[in-house]
């Protein structure tokens, strides 16, 4: 009689170590689809921003970034960085179409402008997602034109969620999806797509020295962009003319005036004739309350002065010489970037 207990036992075995290795390539094969998908689905609507003149000299040097098109009549999110003050402006699609462009709006305090292609109709488009319902380790893709390579694309995970960088302005902007995707210069301006192939960033930052560590604006604050400069031609927020730093208040003065704040907006500069000129608020005063909102630090205060605060007066508490003194105060609309 012959024994075939050992023959099983070894197919069992080569089946157990077998399983996983078919498993892989299922996980594979559908992480390699859904990357594939998204930039089938959303890579026609990806274009390359050149700007500067079409014939240049010696002398004059264009840039180059990435942009997506969001609606077929040719509306294009980008970086203000890549267009800057530039007033010629070029877009080129993965098939090779250039047509020019201009500038309907610039936002730098959140790195955003708006474009729109001339004469161009019905062109390939991608949707803005809601940038809210993002989980760390989803999966994104990056897709641009990274040191002139066209059309590349990247693969990464939602690193981060509601990171605050400085914008070239110095306005800090909040709400930044901090992903590793590989960026690099060139992927300015180009999307962070989701799984869904949703827009739900635009790529703005590279950290130099670091290794994955990329940043993009959230689509839910370039959709609040975007109204705004359609509506109005650039972002509306308060101003009060003022310059100041974050700085810690003394413990003493905390416990005297009666508040919590350990840190708040020490202002080092009032500009003349301004609402806080007008208001009574001098060098030295430490803004610690503004509308309600506790104030601890400088880019709390920038971040209080917003569009819902225009035209209103406002009760403001500030330290000054260590005691606690009531200011009202009526913030103006801020004139808006020029371009």
């Amino acid at each position: 009689m012959l024994d075939f207990t050992a023959d099983i036992a070894d197919d069992r075995a080569s089946s157990r170590t077998a399983e996983p290795a078919r498993d892989d390539r299922v996980l594979l094969d559908a992480y390699s689809n859904a990357v594939i998908d998204v930039t089938e689905r959303v890579g026609p609507a990806v274009v390359r921003v050149e700007t500067g003149p079409k014939v240049r000299s010696a002398r004059e040097r264009g840039g180059l970034g990435s942009g997506i098109v969001i609606s077929p009549d040719g509306l294009v999110l980008t970086n203000s960085h890549v267009v800057g003050s530039s007033k010629e402006i070029r877009l080129r699609d993965t098939e090779g179409f250039v047509t020019d462009a201009h500038v309907l709006g610039v936002d730098p305090d959140t790195d955003l402008a708006l474009l729109r292609a001339d004469g161009a109709r019905d062109l390939p488009y991608a949707s803005l997602g809601n940038s809210k319902s993002l989980r760390r380790g989803q999966l994104v893709v990056a897709i641009g034109n990274p040191l002139g390579f066209e059309s590349t694309v990247t693969a990464g995970v939602v690193s981060a969620l509601g990171r605050s960088i400085r914008s070239v302005s110095g306005r800090t902007i909040e709400d930044v999806i901090q992903t590793d995707a590989a960026l690099n210069p060139g992927n300015s301006g180009g999307p962070l797509v989701s799984s869904n192939a949703e827009v739900i960033g635009i790529n703005t930052a590279i950290i130099n020295g670091a290794q994955g560590i990329c940043f993009a604006v959230a689509s839910n604050t370039a959709q609040f962009v975007l109204s705004e400069i359609i509506r109005h031609g650039y972002v509306r927020r308060a101003y009060i003319g003022v310059a100041g730093q974050t700085a810690p208040i003394p413990r003493r003065h905390a416990v005297v005036a009666g508040v919590d704040n350990t840190m708040g907006a020490l202002l080092a500069q009032i500009e003349p004739d301004s609402p806080a000129a007008k208001a009574g608020l001098l060098p030295g005063d430490v803004v610690i309350r503004l509308d309600g909102a506790e104030i601890n630090g400088v880019d709390d205060l920038i971040r209080a002065l917003d569009r819902d605060r225009i035209d209103r007066r406002l009760a403001m508490d500030v330290l000054r010489l260590g005691r606690l003194r009531a200011i009202d105060i009526h913030p103006i609309e801020r004139k808006p970037a020029k371009q």
